[in-house]
């Protein structure tokens, strides 16, 4: 066959942001898997390739936090003195084809014979994961026509599929198939679409007969298993008594010094692990405190009484195991409690049994399947200091894309809002008995930004808006100036957010415990194009450190606002330094550029220099006309007289 050709290979082309790489795959993941197994050479046989498939495409997620455009976009933001130009909200095209090029790739070299001149290729490998024991699976079957095309495609080497494949699974014309082929590795793109069969049989390629994802199940060879098993039950019991005699004194591992065997004999130890010691607040508690939090939540659920199940959560929680999947938000210390948790929630939620523990610092959840309890999650999210207006609502579940809550036992209604929507009134949520609400569909954490779910709960003399940004908490949305944050309630607020809300990815699992937004300045715009609206954004942490600010641009008529300039860990836009200045460059009408700037009430006078330009003026607004593409140095006085910079 005609293997790609490492050595003169195109360079990948930018990775997008990570974030948005994940976004594609989980939204096109049977797209992408069909298409690895269609390319993968069939000698393979219909199980391996099957498995293959999948790990090919779940392995397309690019390295690292962000990808090189991010960083791009960090690097300008932080030049001394740059002001990025405008920009809007990418979409997911950008993530899905570069997803789709590492899936055809890694496809094109599964296809590679193995030799002893080289080293194997990851993707010439059996998978390491996933992985299925015990049985052999593979697509149902198709008609004759399927079968027929299947053995049509066995003749064809690997760049030879990929252009077919490329051009009816994903309706590509042939100047683009010719592209994507050139970019894989691919030696010949032009004899690799020539040999790519006719277009009368495209339509079958979305049949069940290639669908690695709609799955049969057949048992492997019994009698060679068992014999597998006895040699490994051996072999395991062969090492239990070599791994003895070396921890006998005198040789092989030494003992531990003066620590005692794991929680043997460890009075702290044994109460934390122990499901009678749970604390337990009564369902009324929350009405007589002193203040409100997670230290005033009842237990609820269906399960609170169940001991084994609360024991496991808290031992998986002291000792997760290796097939404990655990996560951390951002500066969340995963470590076993310090004594005796409280008791937040127990019971079945769709198809998992879901347990909530507090012990004053963090939030964490045990969640195990409702049959069996081989494999167990563990979360943790920070929440000390929480309080009435940030402790409203714990993440229950995800599944489908959707998301439970449980509710504060002070919330007495709930509503779904979308905020791209505002004059929209939400849509009443009924809560279950224990605060519980129905699914409701979780904003999508990148791509294509259509609508944003966002939580109205009542309760306690106020309705506070929360949204889910993949955290165990859910975050506060809030306007108003550094000081003054109050809930966001009224219409004008409610039409900044719908402008703003597209940006929120940006801060999804960084254990952000709040998110504001604060009009700080109005500008009208030169030769009469209207009225630009200046936000600055500041999503804190429950940590109280790498605090994220935006400040934003919108341009009348303007869908969504702009991003102008970004920080994290900075105090501007905040209670201890409550005043931000940024600046774009803006294209009017006519054609000619400026550089727009606008700070908080704070600046007496801006000044800007460099690129060309060179302007000042007083007031905490400034328009200078600019070459395009101009790089300038933005600088603002306070009206005590000091000097202060852009937001960096």
């Amino acid at each position: 066959m005609t293997a790609p050709d490492t050595a003169t290979r195109p360079p990948s082309p930018v990775p997008p942001d990570v974030e948005l790489a994940e976004a594609a795959i989980v939204e096109h993941y049977p797209r992408l898997v069909r298409l690895a197994y269609l390319v993968l050479p069939p000698a393979l046989g219909r199980n391996r390739r099957v498995l293959t498939a999948h790990s090919l495409a779940q392995r397309a997620l690019p390295r690292g936090r962000r990808g090189a455009a991010g960083a791009e976009a960090a690097a300008a933001a932080a030049a001394p003195g740059g002001v990025p130009g405008q920009r809007g909200t990418p979409g997911a095209d950008s993530g899905y084809a570069y997803v789709r090029l590492r899936v055809l790739r890694a496809a094109l070299e599964a296809g590679i014979p193995l030799t002893f001149r080289a080293l194997p290729r990851r993707a010439q490998l059996p998978p390491l994961l996933p992985q299925v024991w015990g049985l052999r699976l593979f697509p149902r079957s198709g008609g004759a026509e399927e079968l027929a095309l299947d053995q049509w495609l066995a003749t064809l080497d690997g760049p030879g599929r990929a252009a077919c494949v490329l051009r009816a699974l994903e309706r590509l014309p042939e100047p683009e198939v010719l592209r994507v082929l050139a970019e894989a590795g691919v030696a010949n793109p032009s004899a690799a679409v020539a040999e790519s069969g006719d277009p009368a049989n495209d339509a079958l390629f979305a049949s069940p007969e290639f669908d690695p994802c709609v799955l049969q199940a057949r048992p492997t060879d019994l009698l060679r298993r068992r014999r597998f098993g006895r040699a490994a039950l051996a072999a395991a019991a062969a090492l239990a008594v070599c791994g003895a005699l070396l921890a006998l004194p005198g040789g092989g591992w030494g003992a531990d010094g003066a620590a005692a065997p794991p929680y043997a004999l460890n009075a702290a130890a044994e109460q934390a692990l122990d499901p009678g010691r749970l604390v337990r607040v009564a369902p009324t508690a929350w009405r007589t405190s002193s203040r409100t939090g997670f230290s005033t939540w009842p237990a609820r659920g269906d399960r609170t009484d169940d001991a084994e199940l609360l024991r496991r959560a808290l031992a998986v929680w002291a000792r997760p195991g290796p097939a404990v999947v655990a996560s951390a938000t951002p500066g969340t210390p995963p470590g076993p409690p310090m004594g005796p948790p409280q008791l937040l929630f127990a019971g079945t939620v769709d198809q998992a049994v879901v347990v909530l523990l507090y012990d004053g610092l963090r939030v964490v959840r045990y969640a195990e399947p409702r049959t069996g309890t081989s494999v167990a999650a563990l979360d943790f999210a920070r929440t000390d200091a929480a309080s009435g207006e940030s402790a409203t609502a714990l993440v229950l579940s995800r599944v489908d894309g959707n998301v439970r809550y449980l509710t504060a036992p002070w919330v007495t209604g709930a509503g779904l809002r979308d905020l791209l929507k505002p004059g929209e009134a939400p849509a009443t949520l009924k809560l279950g008995q224990d605060g519980v609400t129905p699914p409701v569909a979780s904003p999508a954490p990148a791509g294509h930004c259509t609508g944003w779910n966002a939580l109205a709960l009542t309760g306690g003399g106020a309705t506070r808006l929360v949204t889910d940004l993949g955290e165990l908490t859910a975050a506060r949305l809030t306007s108003g100036a550094p000081g003054a944050e109050r809930d966001v309630a009224e219409g004008a607020e409610l039409g900044d957010w719908s402008r703003i809300a597209c940006l929120l990815p940006s801060v999804r699992s960084h254990g952000v415990r709040s998110v504001n937004a604060w009009t700080y300045a109005r500008q009208s715009l030169p030769e009469g194009d209207g009225t630009a609206t200046w936000l600055c954004t500041r999503a804190e942490t429950w940590a109280g450190t790498e605090d994220r600010v935006q400040a934003q641009f919108l341009a009348p008529g303007a869908p969504l606002a702009a991003q102008a300039a970004k920080a994290e860990g900075s105090p501007a836009c905040g209670a201890r330094e409550p005043r931000v200045l940024a600046g774009v460059l803006w294209k009017s009408k006519a054609g000619q550029w400026y550089v727009l700037a606008a700070g908080s009430a704070q600046f007496a006078s801006l000044s800007v220099s460099g690129g060309g330009v060179n302007g000042s003026g007083n007031g905490n607004r400034l328009a200078v006309k600019a070459p395009a593409g101009a790089q300038v140095e933005l600088a603002g006085k306070l009206t005590d007289g000091t000097k202060a910079g852009v937001l960096r």
